[in-house]
């Protein structure tokens, strides 16, 4: 990837300068440094934003978990309600037989003189009573598996209801490291560009009153990171999907705007990235890499997308600033800049 660090500012100005007295069109090869609390704060916050990433994923697949249990029990219960109304027929049927044999005038004796035998008699008899006993035993066995079932439902709508304070709570902290990092980045933003203006006025006034071009700044305000992940991924799926109609990148937006939740990155910058450097990835100079991300090739468009937009929070930050296109391609930072902020305006 495309990284070649910061130089004092001092340095900066004077390559400035330089370039302005010999009538050279500024362009530096190196980045605009920013404060080292600005960078300090830029490491923390990712590393917040990563591990609340981390910790919100695993909350909503235990929730995931806890809902496949109860739908498998609820599934269970309900069979089972299914199949007692019978059982207690038969069970009630058979107990009326039994009531209204025990009221006969003589049973036994009626049960005697219908029979040919006296085992034929101890036959009937133990028949009954085995048709009593089963179909009680059944019905007390279906009581039983109905209780449990009824606690198990009990104690994992508990559990599930514990799950789901878990996952809001690790949602918000997610939600808050991602404002964060939007804060921190805003930040470095200012800095770069109060560099940058410095500069501009330096070589404009060096080189006879020549104006500088202006530098727009990325307008971030469309991106709602007051949602939860299902709707960001949702929103900027379709819009990512629409952008990349036609390329190799095409119905990958999901991978990215799920990346971008992930770290905590503006979910346009990764693909406009992708259009500069290999007109979204038909002129890839390695395997799956649309992006000029170092000499790597990589197995999957779905690996590479997840590689890039972690390693644009990790070494260059929420979204596409002046000294993220002087790190990423020093050279020509400034058409660099210029064309990857407008792509993504286009998404």
């Amino acid at each position: 990837m495309r990284n070649y660090g910061h130089t004092h500012k001092a340095l900066v100005i004077g390559a400035a300068l330089a370039f302005a007295l010999s009538g050279t069109v500024l362009c530096p090869t190196t980045a605009l440094a920013v404060t080292q609390e600005t960078e300090a704060q830029l490491t923390e916050t990712q590393k917040k934003l990563e591990d609340s990433a981390a910790a919100y994923d695993k909350a909503t697949e235990n929730v995931a978990k806890l809902q496949a249990q109860i739908d498998e029990n609820n599934a269970l219960i309900a069979e089972l309600e299914a199949k007692l109304p019978e059982q207690q027929r038969k069970a009630s049927q058979v107990m009326r037989d039994m009531y209204k044999y025990e009221k006969a005038s003589n049973p036994f004796m009626s049960f005697i003189l219908n029979s040919q035998s006296f085992d034929e008699f101890f036959t009937q008899m133990a028949y009954m009573n085995q048709i009593k006993d089963s179909n009680t035993s059944a019905l007390e066995e279906l009581n039983e598996t109905q209780k449990q079932l009824e606690q198990t439902k009990v104690e994992l709508e508990q559990a599930k209801a514990q799950a789901d304070t878990e996952a809001k709570a690790a949602s918000d902290a997610l939600a808050e490291a991602q404002k964060l990092r939007e804060a921190a980045q805003k930040k470095a933003d200012e800095e770069a560009a109060s560099e940058l203006a410095a500069l501009q006025q330096a070589s404009s006034e060096l080189a006879g009153g020549t104006e500088s071009a202006d530098v727009v700044l990325p307008d971030t305000s469309g991106v709602n990171w007051n949602t939860d992940e299902a709707s960001f991924v949702a929103e900027w799926s379709a819009r990512i999907d629409a952008y990349l109609a036609g390329s190799p990148l095409e119905g990958y937006g999901a991978t990215f705007a799920a990346a971008a939740w992930k770290y905590g990155v503006d979910p346009r910058w990764s693909p406009a990235i992708s259009n500069t450097e290999s007109s979204k990835g038909a002129y890839c100079f390695r395997e799956h890499n649309a992006w000029g991300w170092g000499a790597i090739d990589f197995s999957s468009w779905e690996e590479a997308i997840d590689t890039h937009v972690r390693g644009l929070a990790r070494g260059y930050g929420y979204t596409i600033s002046v000294q993220a296109a002087k790190k990423y391609c020093p050279p020509n930072w400034y058409h660099w800049y210029n064309n990857t902020l407008s792509e993504m305006q286009k998404i």
